[in-house]
């Protein structure tokens, strides 16, 4: 990976040091002073799972545009990035989810019109310390008895999911309320989004996430693939099955082929009607999807084949603004019916 692989040792390290972590956005490619964050052309701000595929792009934009152009690159979580967009802050939101209905009412009401655009797939990752030995595989009727809310303050130890199972405390770790992994995770595992139990530690960052799962040896967390892949010396990713059976672990092939259910999800960015009709964002849409799919393998998600970016950029063109989703979930979507669905807003 690019920064991410950068942003993550500084977070580690500070950390350790006992300095607080520099805040969640990465101006990319500017000086860090008012003056320079001000004079910035792009503005994107969103999910923190669809941040490393669009920080690679930011990053090969500016180099190709020789600082003529630059992007910033926030992290507030999908749900945060959706109320900047809604209010005009934001020309691009990234998102791992597709809009809410309440989303799509507020930018209505702003008189926001938009292109929703997947970029890529992803393969929710449930991951434990590596030093445990008794989990390889877990079924989503477990991880319903841990995540559910009903289990908070109940259901705090590991024999209480399967007797045999040690007898010992789990800590959880997951996704904050403002993250589309948190919407997406708790539809496709407990049925209803934003249904979870609260005693867990949350974060919109995943680094956060990923160094409390690899500093216990009791933890179990869950967020988007490209960050256990880049920590996989300090995470064991869990295979996802039915009881007691042998599971699917997450991979670009279990993705592709539609196993890893339901746990693989569309990547998405969404880009503003007002926003699109300047240059500088065109030349920007243009350059992501010229480039996207190498990058996006790049920093191991999975690109969408390439006669799908075609119909993607072939909306765009359309003038087709909205979405395919009209406020309902993504939960296992494949590729193929992604592609089939109609837009509107």
């Amino acid at each position: 990976m690019r920064r991410p692989v950068i942003f993550s040792a500084l977070l580690l390290g500070l950390a350790a040091c006992g300095q607080q972590p520099p805040p969640a956005e990465s101006t990319t490619g500017a000086a860090s002073t008012p003056a320079a964050a001000a004079s910035a052309v792009i503005q994107i701000d969103g999910s923190s799972t669809v941040y490393p595929i669009t920080e690679a792009v930011a990053e090969e934009f500016q180099i190709e545009n020789q600082g003529k152009l630059r992007v910033t690159v926030g992290v507030s979580g999908t749900g945060g990035g959706f109320k900047k967009f809604c209010r005009g802050e934001l020309d691009i939101a990234n998102a791992s989810r597709p809009i809410q209905k309440s989303e799509m009412e507020t930018c209505a009401a702003a008189g926001i019109k938009y292109f929703e655009l997947p970029v890529a797939y992803d393969a929710l990752t449930v991951v434990v310390h590596p030093d445990n030995n008794f989990l390889t595989t877990i079924s989503v009727d477990q991880l319903k008895q841990i995540w559910a809310p009903e289990s908070q303050g109940t259901i705090t130890r590991w024999n209480q999911i399967d007797p045999s199972w040690p007898d010992a405390e789990f800590k959880l770790y997951g996704a904050g309320s403002d993250s589309g992994t948190f919407d997406y995770f708790t539809e496709a595992v407990v049925g209803k989004a934003k249904s979870s139990r609260g005693d867990y530690t949350a974060s919109e960052d995943d680094n956060t996430l990923v160094q409390g799962v690899s500093q216990d040896p009791n933890a179990l967390g869950y967020f988007g693939y490209a960050y256990y892949a880049e920590n996989q010396g300090k995470l064991k990713a869990l295979a996802i099955g039915p009881t007691g059976g042998t599971g699917v672990l997450p991979s670009a092939d279990s993705v592709i082929g539609g196993s890893y259910v339901p746990l693989s999800r569309p990547l998405f960015i969404y880009v503003s009607d007002k926003a699109y009709a300047r240059p500088e964002i065109k030349q920007f849409i243009d350059f992501y999807f010229a480039n996207v799919a190498k990058l996006a393998a790049e920093v191991q998600y999975v690109p969408l084949p390439a006669d799908a970016y075609g119909v993607i950029t072939g909306h765009v063109a359309a003038g087709k603004y909205g979405t395919v989703f009209h406020g309902e979930a993504a939960t296992a979507i494949t590729i193929d019916e992604l592609l089939k669905r109609e837009v509107s807003l």
